[in-house]
């Protein structure tokens, strides 16, 4: 029997890799979640604005939940999308891209039981560098959108490569940036209808990190 599951999709290439994974088990998606800042405006994370993340979710043919919140309430938040969105879906799984921090499973299949959820971690224990491999080559394509001043500004935009996983581990630097050292945008995966058109007006420092702030071109007319 198919398991039918929302996916906490960052807009990044794990989560994305994580959805392929699931439903290449046989499970069913059947909706997106994902934490905006308080404003509602982008991510809590990756700073990704919320026209983009609608614009992955249809052209891979899923709805999308989009919350607000702030650090402080955001367990709270999220628990309680949890649970209406397995009333509205008929849901018995919630599916995540975590690795290997397992204070981080630890969070999410806490707020999943909470939520009468099953917590999925397609990706869990796999080698990181292997991992990335994997999805660069399954037709993942995504490009960094925030990163920390130890990267720094320089890579912001750049594509996930093979020869900037090499770079990027001459530097220190985890290749699927697992330890928060950067952030992606999936631009085009196998499950997209069509690739996502994005441009970067600027970037910004915040603290520790660097953004990109994005906009949605996606206005061009399909190819063919």
């Amino acid at each position: 029997m198919s398991n039918e599951f929302l996916c906490s999709w960052s807009g990044g290439k794990d989560s994305c890799f994580a959805l392929m994974k699931a439903v290449q088990s046989g499970s069913t998606p059947k909706v997106l979640l994902n934490v905006l800042n308080e404003e509602g405006r982008i991510s809590r994370s990756h700073g990704i604005p919320a026209a983009i993340l609608e614009a992955q979710a249809s052209s891979a043919g899923l709805p999308v939940h989009l919350i607000s919140s702030s650090w402080q309430e955001y367990e709270r938040h999220f628990t309680n999308a949890l649970a209406d969105l397995k009333e509205r879906f008929s849901l018995t799984h919630a599916v995540f891209g975590d690795i290997d921090l397992q204070p981080h499973r630890d969070w999410e299949e806490k707020v999943c039981s909470n939520a009468g959820l099953s917590a999925l971690l397609p990706l869990w224990q796999q080698d990181r560098r292997q991992l990335v491999m994997a999805m660069i080559g399954s037709g993942i394509e995504a490009m960094i959108v925030s990163c920390n001043t130890v990267m720094g500004e320089k890579f912001l935009g750049r594509l996930i490569t093979p020869e900037l996983v090499q770079e990027l581990e001459s530097l220190g630097v985890d290749a699927c940036g697992e330890n928060g050292e950067f952030h992606t945008l999936v631009l085009n995966c196998p499950l997209f209808s069509k690739p996502i058109q994005t441009r970067i007006d600027r970037t910004i420092q915040h603290e520790n990190y660097w953004f990109c702030e994005l906009r949605l071109t996606d206005n061009l007319p399909d190819p063919g």
